[in-house]
């Protein structure tokens, strides 16, 4: 067992926020100060209409704008499993949620804390992260900005005593 932290992120089809959670959280935590401090980080979905695809272009481009140029990830779908797999399981919106504590309602014993990303706003309201899948450019850019907060604030949380690095 690892005593490294380990966190799952999920949408509804793993192939927009969760993925851009999930690129963007990784970009942090596998730098120093976190590289020695945080194992597993992955995404999936609630639902299984992208299995195998690769995250949305729109995902790739807007990580890729920002410097993150090494993400790759195949969407699954989530499973019972997960919920013994991760210590923090993040789901981008109230829906998300909802299917999420479906599932773990039948692992009551799994260590798994799930709760909605934006609890980790910074201003002091649960934010969520709207599906950018059938707008613009723009949602994709707002997901990125809210997932970057988000992964320095929770970070910061979890390791108070390690400055957080930048972007």
């Amino acid at each position: 067992m690892s005593d490294q932290l380990s966190v799952l992120f999920v949408c509804l089809g793993n192939i927009c926020r969760s993925t851009m959670a999930e690129g963007v959280f990784q970009s942090l935590a596998r730098k120093e100060p976190y590289s020695d401090l945080v194992g597993k980080i992955d995404s999936c979905g609630t639902g299984g209409y992208h299995i195998g695809d690769g995250p949305d272009d729109r995902t790739m481009s807007t990580l890729e704008s920002h410097g993150i140029i090494d993400y790759v990830h195949c969407a699954r779908k989530v499973n019972a499993s997960d919920f013994d797999n991760f210590d923090y399981i993040f789901a981008m919106d109230r829906g998300n949620l909802e299917d999420l504590q479906r599932i773990q309602r039948r692992k009551p014993d799994s260590k798994a804390k799930l709760m909605l990303f934006g609890e980790y706003s910074g201003t002091g309201k649960t934010e969520i992260i709207s599906d950018p899948y059938y707008g613009g450019r723009q949602g994709f850019q707002k997901a990125y900005e809210q997932a970057t907060r988000f992964s320095i604030n929770f970070l910061t949380e979890v390791f108070p005593d390690v400055e957080p690095p930048r972007l």
